[in-house]
């Protein structure tokens, strides 16, 4: 079996380490930026990560969906991983998702530009992931110029973590109220 082993490359190496640490499925673009390597070495870094996944029969395998690239468990594992993780194992949420859903769970109705704004940063992919998988859904239009949609969460939502309603959500603390707070009154200045 040794001799059948091959070494993965330093760029495969560091590529299948940004995957594991950022938890969510990245684009090559957030690839080149993480690891300073060229969009050629960064796909030739997944296709051997594929090629590895596959060729060892391991148990994650890398996948691609719409440009963006993640691990997820094996396809012939999901039965057997079912029976001990159930939804979790082909619907696992990434942290930035668990954190943007939280915000829009707290804070609906809300708007992308206000989920941003809470987080810090772009959160279209996550908003397009969470609509994906029908968790949120657009819940309106905020009067505003531009008529930005106003997020929400869903059904699929409350029955997935069991929940009867919105109101069962854990109580916030005041530090996160403030941080999933939106300040209207700024808002409000910024579309004038």
């Amino acid at each position: 079996m040794k001799d059948n082993i091959r070494m993965m490359s330093e760029n495969a190496r560091i590529v299948e380490v940004i995957l594991y640490v950022e938890n969510e499925a990245l684009p090559i673009e957030k690839i080149m930026d993480l690891t300073s390597l060229s969009e050629a070495e960064v796909k030739a870094a997944l296709a051997e990560l594929k090629e590895i996944c596959q060729a060892l029969n391991r148990g994650l395998t890398l996948i691609e969906e719409d440009g963006m690239f993640s691990f997820t468990a094996s396809q012939d594992l999901y039965d057997r991983l079912r029976k001990s993780y159930g939804r979790k194992v082909d619907k696992r949420l990434s942290r930035a998702s668990m954190e943007t859903l939280s915000i829009i769970a707290y804070s609906q109705p809300i708007t992308r530009r206000e989920i941003d704004k809470i987080r810090g940063v772009s959160s279209d992919t996550i908003v397009r992931i969470l609509r994906e998988r029908e968790y949120i859904k657009v819940v309106g239009r905020k009067d505003v110029p531009g008529h930005p949609c106003l997020y929400g969460t869903s059904r699929k939502f409350l029955y997935d973590f069991n929940l009867q309603s919105i109101s069962d959500l854990p109580k916030l603390g005041e530090i996160d109220k403030l941080r999933f707070s939106k300040d209207e009154e700024e808002e409000e200045k910024e579309n004038e």
